[in-house]
């Protein structure tokens, strides 16, 4: 694995030369673009050590300096890194766009989107709810600490006890944020604070020694070679005085903070209950679609695609016999047919495993044939962990570190498997893993030649853009479905969750639709259950605009397509054509769209 190697080496080598930047920013004069690129990204990363280790490439080893540390939340160390944005995007223009051309013009354009977006979104310091039932601290950092901090030896557990120390530091600093917010008119929803509750006590039900942050750490322990019993023994002990002293406090502390909030909330869903509402969701929609387009457009285009949807699906669903009742019903006793489920068993989870990784063999035989580069990493098919398992979607994808220590990822919710049937769950492999998310972040991580910025899939329209268009070439031109018509029904199935997405969000956050009005609607367009789609609405009370992603992505990468094909006819080549889209990284869908309009005159040319 010699790329392991030459990506290891030169990232410690940036890694080097961050840290003196970090103490001589002001004499530091980088040379060309990449190398500025390089210089701020370097300096963020210095400041967010679960970034580094998420990274994946220094943790253990001689340069490590951050691995029993966490970064600091306080209102303080936001306004630095601001700071330090506006100063980076100033300092960009100094380096472009006039006189690049190539791979360096693109890294400056993807660069000062960013940066833009950023500076955007800080125009509004009052504008999330920073706690809530699916992210922030006290969901995300448990879930760092358990599966992404690596232990691999007595210096990484005590540098992991250490980051358990951190976290009641983190906790009372995020508190102290939460109060600010609620001065200054930003409370969650009633149902928010509800479900928050719900998570944060049962995090600490059962007191330090049923903890997760406790009680995973013993198999892991195992695996440390030489490691003697009574040190182990020490190591579990600090590590359960760590939770009692510092992480349950501090969950109790934001416990109480959101039993006294939600007297005092409201039952509104969209985000224009809170101040300047209406321009932050603005600011939020063209920051997840990477376009200029108006909530009106969206949902108009969310309606459409509904109709659409609806229509070949019913196409499907008549041509089996399945022709009576609406549609959302028939869909749903697909979904509840047991002949379609897998036992909700530890032996009915091991045959879902088995059956996603035999999906994933059959694609991977024919993926050399629709796509010019596959990535040389693995992926794993691994089951959602269970102390997370209540909160987590249906499935999710986790990149592979860039050191090669840790594959690809695609995490599968066995809570109940019931939740996807057998029909429904080869679309979900193929968003998730090969083609989708897979490909495309594994890819990108392994770019060369390009800033470390770059590598990392910071645009939400381009990734999950491209892995809802990935289900569909796992279809239509991989012919995955080839004779399993309620398999391509799942797929029509996923898509229409993603219209509908289109709809609820814009209806909640500008058109002022209640959380029940948007549960109503998805129940009747998707089939879903109302436990699911009570959780999807909620997720997109908390995340305005980030649900609108996939389907604007996806369209816009199909009109690409769909150009490419009529201009260049007999010249165009599938293969060629999902090469320019992914072998750049992500990027804004009209930098993107620049870059395949380029491709054509190029094809067309010769």
């Amino acid at each position: 694995m010699a790329w392991v190697g030459r990506i290891l080496g030169g990232l410690l080598a940036l890694v080097v030369v961050a840290a003196a930047a970090a103490y001589a920013f002001l004499w530091w004069k980088p040379v060309g673009v990449n190398n500025y690129i390089n210089k701020v990204t370097l300096l963020f990363l210095l400041d967010s050590p679960e970034a580094i280790t998420g990274i994946g490439a220094i943790d253990n080893t001689p340069l490590d300096f951050h691995s029993g540390k966490l970064a600091s939340y306080t209102r303080e160390q936001d306004q630095k890194a601001l700071d330090m944005v506006r100063r980076a995007r100033a300092g960009l223009d100094k380096y472009g766009p006039d006189g690049l051309e190539g791979q360096e013009l693109l890294s400056w354009r993807i660069t000062a989107w960013f940066f833009d977006d950023i500076l955007r979104q800080g125009d509004y310091e009052y504008s999330s709810y920073r706690v809530n039932q699916i992210s922030g601290v006290t969901v995300d950092l448990p879930s760092f600490l358990t599966d992404i901090h690596v232990i691999k030896n007595e210096k990484s557990v005590r540098r992991y006890i250490s980051r358990l120390n951190e976290f009641g530091r983190v906790l009372d600093e995020v508190r102290i944020r939460v109060e600010d917010d609620r001065a200054h008119g930003v409370v969650p929803p009633d149902f928010v604070i509800e479900k928050s509750l719900v998570g944060m006590r049962a995090f600490i039900e059962g007191g330090a020694e049923a903890n997760a942050l406790v009680t995973s750490l013993p198999r892991k322990l195992d695996g440390i070679e030489g490691l003697d019993p009574e040190t182990g023994e020490e190591l579990i002990s600090l590590t359960g005085t760590a939770v009692e002293e510092k992480v349950i406090p501090g969950y109790a502390a934001m416990i109480a903070l959101f039993e006294d909030m939600a007297d005092e909330t409201s039952h509104d869903a969209g985000i224009w209950r809170i101040p300047d509402g209406a321009a932050i969701y603005s600011n939020a929609l063209k920051s997840n679609t990477t376009t200029d387009m108006t909530a009106d457009e969206i949902h108009q285009i969310g309606l459409s695609e509904v109709a659409r949807l609806e229509a070949e699906m019913e196409a499907i669903l008549t041509a089996q016999g399945i022709a009576e009742g609406a549609l959302s019903a028939r869909i749903r006793a697909l979904m509840e047919d047991p002949a379609q489920q897998f036992p909700n068993t530890d032996e009915g989870r091991a045959e879902m495993l088995a059956f996603l990784n035999a999906l994933n063999d059959e694609l991977m035989a024919k993926a050399g044939d629709y796509f010019v580069t596959l990535p040389p990493q693995p992926l794993e098919i691994v089951r959602v962990p269970e102390y997370s398992q209540d909160s987590s979607p249906g499935g999710y994808y986790n990149p592979p570190a860039v050191d090669g220590s840790r594959p690809g990822r695609f995490y599968i919710n066995q809570k109940n498997t019931a939740d996807n049937p057998k029909w429904a769950l080869p679309t979900l492999m193929y968003h998730e893993g090969a083609p989708g998310h897979h490909f495309q972040i594994s890819l990108q991580m392994l770019m060369k030649g390009v800033p470390l910025l770059r590598k990392f899939p910071v645009f939400s329209a381009y990734t999950e853009g491209w892995a809802l268009y990935a289900e569909r070439v796992a279809a239509l031109d991989m012919g995955m479905y080839d004779g399993d018509p309620l398999g391509d029904l799942g797929r029509l199935q996923s898509e229409m969750f993603r219209a509908v997405r289109l709809v609820v969000d814009t209806g909640m956050h500008a058109k002022r639709w209640s959380r029940e009005e948007a549960i109503e609607y998805m129940i009747e367009k998707t089939g879903m259950t109302r436990d699911e789609v009570t959780r999807e609405i909620e997720r997109y009370v908390v995340w305005p605009g980030q649900a609108t992603a996939y389907k604007t992505g996806q369209l816009a990468i199909l009109e690409m397509r769909a150009r490419a094909e009529q201009e260049l006819g007999d010249r165009f080549d599938l293969a060629a054509f999902h090469d320019v889209v992914l072998k750049n990284g992500a990027m804004p869908l009209a930098i993107l769209r620049a870059e395949v309009d380029a491709w054509i005159d190029e094809r067309r040319g010769g």
